[in-house]
């Protein structure tokens, strides 16, 4: 927790600390025990117990008897809902969204920033792609994504230096960033779209733009990865580049009513 918010008044420890455990969940470690939340989030034995018997009567978290483990409530959907169902370009965009999911053979998103991570508000990928399946919500790094870069091109440079500073001070062990942020920035100006090959999964490629809708402190970015086996040797900018920028354009024109 934060110094600021601990000597805040106003501030309610907590929420922020039951905030704090439903956080420990990932798509890979649904299932967690109050030993491991203690480990997870730093808080005391007594302090998790009476947050996760709260969290289950509140229906956010689910006990599991036979493995005497938490797992996430379905009450965590319907908090959610709210936010997406206040996104309508999620909707209006499918169809082409899924247009170029399926020139592409890639999987193609909408991703928004939260925090210190980009996370999926919408995702539509190729039919035969089974090994490659983010879907809704998952959360993605920002400097090894092609979905981070285009986000950090697409902010003022002010917003970028704070969030670059503030990665830094969320992961001490960061490798330095400046060689990164640039190249994306040039590929950015040349192309107008930032490119990620085998950054994040080594054996898939992708590009991504930023588009003018803005959602909270940044713009909505649209991205395609697309697998190594797909592009058959082609590189991702010439596989999948006009298309991404031709299908960014259809979803703003959308929007602005055209």
């Amino acid at each position: 927790m934060k110094t600021k918010e601990k000597t805040d008044p106003a501030f309610a420890t907590s929420l922020a600390n039951g905030f704090a455990v439903l956080e420990c969940f990932r798509a890979g470690d649904p299932v967690l025990s109050n030993k491991d939340l203690v480990v997870r989030t730093g808080l005391s034995k007594a302090t998790i117990s009476r947050l996760t018997y709260t969290l289950s009567l509140r229906g956010l978290l689910q006990y599991d008897p036979a493995l005497r483990r938490y797992r996430l409530g379905s009450r965590v959907l319907s908090l959610g809902y709210p936010l997406l169902a206040g996104i309508p370009v999620r909707q209006q965009a499918r169809p082409i969204i899924r247009r170029l999911a399926e020139t592409t053979g890639g999987t193609v998103s909408l991703g928004v920033k939260h925090e210190m991570r980009m996370v999926y508000i919408e995702t539509n990928r190729s039919h035969d792609l089974m090994a490659f399946r983010p879907d809704l919500g998952a959360s993605l790094p920002i400097l090894a994504t092609a979905m981070g870069r285009a986000w950090l091109c697409g902010v003022s440079p002010d917003a970028r230096t704070a969030t670059l500073e503030s990665l830094h001070k969320a992961e001490p062990g960061l490798h330095d960033h400046h060689d990164v942020v640039s190249a994306s920035l040039k590929q950015f100006e040349q192309l107008g779209f930032c490119v990620s090959e085998g950054a994040w999964f080594a054996d898939v490629h992708a590009v991504a733009v930023p588009l003018r809708t803005k959602i909270n402190e940044g713009p909505l970015v649209l991205n395609c990865g697309v697998t190594l086996n797909r592009l058959s040797g082609k590189p991702i900018a010439e596989a999948a580049g006009p298309a991404l920028l031709q299908a960014a354009a259809d979803i703003e024109r959308l929007e602005a009513g055209a």
